[in-house]
């Protein structure tokens, strides 16, 4: 296997506060350390010594659930005895979801293992998102064939009650979804791993937990589902500030927003007149329902709370309370020793917002870390991309069509690429010299020279352009090769690594592929990578 190293900016579609800070070898005013610092091993925050000691029971507990193994059960008695967390999450979804899960997981492993051997004491986490109520980004996977992506959906039976994900059952439609896993991905190892986390029984964050700790069993990573009650408990002080301390929270995050639009960039979360940080699950149905400030009081659906009714209800029910995307972060950080977190694009965006947050209730604001950010290219995918001299660049910056007419063009013979060339060479000189004279003639001949020149190249371009597509039509291969290209590295204008599931390489390269990611995920390589594997 081999790397290849770009710079982040190749990516499409980049919000430009992701790109800055990215690229910044120095700190953002968002954010408390540049992205490749290595400060943050060195600062681990202290918790309440009671809720260390808690939070390792309570994940003894639930990674025994998950089936985890030896080395997660050490790291988690290194986590009661005083070692950091570099922390990530992501929702809880079908068979492990887009390959960017397992990139952000290599990576809090890698971090965690070089803050270790620096002397920092570091275990890594993952934070299992299953309180978000969004099932249609959840129900789904995408698995390629040899030439189509094929989406993957799992078929809820019965009404559906708007409860978090992470506690749907996947119920007996999960079979048929197995089933076309297999026609995909073939008898193995992973298959086995993935019939025995997603049973009809399981829920949605049983099934993940269990396939992410199997996963990543020998590199002892922690996962945790902080949706239950005995979690929420422990976090209550934060709940608790985010009721109290509403009006001075919403007033720091609408002027951080002021600052952001001031230096172009935009909120990742919208902060409306009424909105809090806080959603309130609703008693009878389950519905994950967003608190808002009314007045002195607060609203969530068509109920009315008084704060006092709020701070009761946290100390009864405090399951009930579910921080929303700005809030996550710093409920997850007072109740784990957390060093540093990764994320991706959206999720660092969120914390130029956080930042607010973070201050005015932990009086402190954690690190955030860019994930791996990766191609992986198969051996055949290669082959093609060496024999047509095609670059990883090249897929991105262009459409299929443009490189199906570039191929076409490089395949032509060697005597129609020489008389395009001279052809193109000679008008092109020729018009030079006759619009100059026009304009030392003329202004306004020259300005006419000039657009009939354009239409002259246009022509001559055009002629290009025929002859690629015929050798296009000739060689259907070319097309072949093209359309596969995008299909594996950049389906449908999407990255692969949020496009495609990692099921899909779990099944072809199995444990070799997640030691390759952890050993690779490190950011000696400031961007993204394509690993030749």
């Amino acid at each position: 296997m081999h790397t290849e190293c770009f710079p982040i900016t190749v990516l499409p579609h980049l919000s430009r506060l992701f790109a800055d800070y990215a690229q910044s070898h120095t700190a953002l005013p968002y954010y408390p350390l540049s992205p490749y610092s290595q400060e943050w091993a060195s600062r681990s925050p202290s918790i309440d010594p009671a809720v260390r000691s808690s939070i390792a029971d309570l994940l003894v507990e639930q990674n025994r659930s998950f089936g985890a193994g030896e080395k997660t059960f050490a790291n988690i008695e290194r986590l009661r005895n005083g070692a950091g967390a570099v922390v990530t999450g992501q929702q809880v979804t079908l068979f492990g979801g887009p390959l960017f899960t397992f990139f952000k997981t290599a990576t809090v492993i890698r971090k965690a293992l070089d803050a270790t051997a620096a002397g920092y004491p570091h275990v890594p986490i993952f934070w299992l998102a299953s309180e978000d109520h969004d099932l249609a980004e959840a129900d789904h996977v995408a698995l390629p064939s040899r030439h189509e992506l094929h989406t993957l959906k799992l078929a809820l039976t019965g009404e559906m009650q708007p409860a978090s994900v992470g506690g749907v059952k996947l119920g007996p439609g999960v079979r048929a979804v197995l089933d076309q896993a297999m026609e995909l991905l073939g008898p193995g190892s992973f298959l086995d791993a993935l019939e025995q986390c997603y049973t009809p029984d399981a829920t949605f964050a049983q099934a993940f937990g269990r396939l992410i700790s199997g996963m990543f069993a020998a590199h002892g990573l922690i996962v945790i589902d902080a949706a239950g009650r005995d979690f929420h408990a422990l976090g209550a002080p934060v709940l608790q500030q985010a009721i109290t301390q509403a009006d001075a929270l919403h007033e720091a995050l609408t002027q951080r927003d002021r600052e952001l639009a001031e230096a172009g960039y935009h909120s990742q979360v919208l902060v409306g007149p009424q909105s809090s940080l806080l959603f309130l699950i609703d008693a009878e149905m389950g519905a994950r329902l967003p608190l808002r400030r009314k007045g002195e009081d607060w609203t969530a659906g068509r109920k009315t709370y008084t704060t006092d009714a709020l701070l009761e209800m946290l100390q009864a029910e405090p399951e009930r309370f579910s921080p929303n995307a700005l809030l996550r972060a710093v409920f997850q950080d007072f109740i784990l020793p957390t060093s540093a977190y990764v994320g991706g694009p959206a999720e660092i965006a969120y914390f130029a917002q956080s930042q607010v947050v973070y201050e005015k209730i932990l009086g402190r604001v954690t690190p955030v870390l860019p994930r791996l950010s990766a191609t992986l290219i198969e051996p055949a995918i290669a082959e093609v991309m060496a024999r047509h001299e095609i670059s990883l660049t090249d897929l991105l910056s262009s459409r299929p069509e443009e490189l199906a007419h570039r191929l076409g063009a490089r395949s032509l013979p060697i005597e129609g690429k020489k008389k395009l060339a001279s052809a193109g060479n000679a008008l092109d000189e020729e018009l030079k010299t006759l619009t100059a004279w026009m304009h030392a003639v003329d202004a306004g001949l020259g300005r006419s020279a000039d657009v009939a020149a354009s239409k002259m190249r246009y022509q001559m371009n055009r002629l290009r352009r025929l002859a690629a597509n015929f050798q296009l039509q000739k060689e259907a291969s070319l097309r072949r090769h093209a359309d596969a290209l995008y299909l594996n590295l950049y389906p449908h204008d999407h990255l692969q690594e949020r496009a495609v599931g990692a099921a899909f390489f779990l099944s072809r390269y199995g444990d070799g592929l997640v030691d390759m990611l952890v050993e690779n995920a490190a950011q000696e390589c400031p961007g993204h990578k394509a690993f030749y594997i």
